[in-house]
């Protein structure tokens, strides 16, 4: 199966309406943690979340999020459906997952979901393009412009994401892509940049591009 991603824009804050309604949603553990960050911090995984209730929906028929635990490495899985393997990451302001056949990752920046199904191991990120101080995109990545440092920070943590290698893997340096290993940019929305690492020499197809209302 061609791995299939959705982008979710959030141009507007939820209503306190939509916030119950979707925190009802989330499995009691995941919302027992959410509960614990600063509220601002949860519009973005929300809607991650319900990216992912929608697409296991589509893909599965599974009409809630199943229970979720955390591995010793820190790694979340359903222990009850061992052939769906997931990742979750997130970091201030907008969400990003990636499901395969069914593996999955999550991650969130600011004002943005992505979500990527496929079948086989699969990690998408997604970043919003940010001020960044030309220091650090050198050290890091190399590189002097902002567009060009998150298109190699989102490649990346898609990366360490299908793997499972870590952040501090990331941070220290880019590996060449493995055999067998393939990226693919994905065209996210004005001022984003978005990718997804698969082990299959096929693009993403289709690419579904959503605003919060038609995700609602």
């Amino acid at each position: 199966m061609p791995i299939q991603v959705w982008l979710a824009r959030m141009e507007r804050p939820l209503t306190e309406q939509e916030y119950g309604d979707m925190m009802a949603l989330l499995p009691d553990a995941r919302r027992e943690r959410l509960e614990k960050l600063p509220k601002e911090k949860h519009q973005e995984v929300l809607c991650a979340y319900l990216l992912l209730r929608m697409a296991l929906w589509e893909q599965r028929g599974w009409r809630d999020l199943p229970r979720i635990e955390v591995d010793e490495l820190g790694k979340p899985f359903f222990p009850d459906h061992p052939d769906t393997h997931f990742s979750l990451s997130h970091t201030a302001g907008a969400a990003a997952a990636a499901l395969a056949g069914c593996f999955l990752s999550l991650s969130h920046t600011e004002g943005a979901a992505l979500l990527a199904l496929s079948d086989a191991p699969v990690g998408a990120d997604i970043e919003r393009v940010r001020p960044v101080s030309v220091r650090a995109m050198e050290r890091i990545a190399g590189v002097r412009t902002e567009a060009a440092f998150f298109r190699s920070w989102v490649r990346r943590e898609a990366r360490v994401k299908r793997t499972g290698s870590g952040i501090v893997t990331m941070m220290r340096t880019e590996a060449p892509l493995n055999r067998g290993e393939f990226y693919y940019e994905v065209d996210a929305f004005h001022g984003y940049a978005a990718g997804v690492a698969a082990g299959q020499p096929e693009p993403p197809q289709p690419v579904h591009r959503l605003m919060l209302d038609q995700l609602l």
